[in-house]
């Protein structure tokens, strides 16, 4: 049997949530067990019900993004994790296609490009992520994040036993939780391999917290590559000839 996926979703106040589940659910990657994990939520909870008997559903207290991938990681029964944000949504092929790379190239994390949609579904901008040569790009995604974050953190698909090795989400980052634990799985030796394919629309609106809190989220940012950089330059200085 193939190994089994497990589609995280977590949920906090969102109208686009029912999109994001049917995405999950409609993934054309067999084997798949799609998890929401309710951070508190205080409204728009009912959209999730059509969906009871399809997926698993679990509440927690209010703590952020990263304390719901943290809990969904805790307790999800997949070998292999992705992250679907409850505004974001899937191609029905995202799953397939990474996962057949990975399996054939042995590897523990790949991520993937993506389209920008708009409150409608519409995708206003093409191929929004940074591209990398299609084969043998790792060297080239370390070398990409002395300057920018490269990954969006829902084209990631990762092997569950690469958070025990690089550990889990930072709640301290409310906003660029993911940002921080790219750089600790590089420097873990990780590879994270770009797949160049758009496998996933990524929502750009008003209520999203990219575009309600850019301060703070300057501020995360400022934070990580101030502490990390200078120790990815060390890591890539060391280990200059690998591929």
């Amino acid at each position: 049997m193939l190994p089994k996926v497990t589609i995280i979703i977590p949920f906090y106040n969102d109208k686009y949530v029912p999109i994001a589940i049917q995405s999950a659910l409609d993934q054309t990657y067999p084997n798949i067990e799609v998890l929401v994990v309710d951070d508190g939520s205080t409204s728009e909870i009912e959209k999730i019900q059509p969906y009871l008997d399809h997926i698993t559903y679990v509440r927690k207290e209010n703590g952020g993004t990263a304390t719901a991938l943290n809990y969904g990681i805790e307790i999800c029964t997949g070998e292999y994790i992705a992250w679907l944000s409850s505004d974001d949504m899937f191609l029905p092929h995202k799953i397939q296609v990474q996962m057949d790379y990975m399996l054939a190239n042995n590897a523990s994390v790949s991520f993937a490009n993506y389209h920008l949609i708009d409150k409608d579904n519409q995708v206003f901008i093409e191929w929004c992520g940074k591209r990398f040569s299609p084969v043998n790009n790792a060297k080239e995604v370390y070398e990409s994040f002395r300057t920018e974050n490269p990954v969006n953190g829902c084209t990631i698909v990762a092997r569950k036993d690469v958070f025990e090795t690089a550990g889990t989400f930072n709640p301290g980052f409310l906003y660029t939780h993911d940002y921080d634990l790219w750089f600790r799985m590089l420097l873990n030796g990780v590879h994270m391999h770009y797949i160049d394919q758009v496998l996933i629309h990524f929502r750009s609106h008003e209520e999203s917290g990219t575009s309600r809190f850019q301060p703070r989220i300057r501020h995360e940012i400022k934070t990580i590559e101030e502490y990390y950089r200078p120790i990815l330059d060390e890591y890539l200085e060391k280990y200059a000839s690998f591929h």
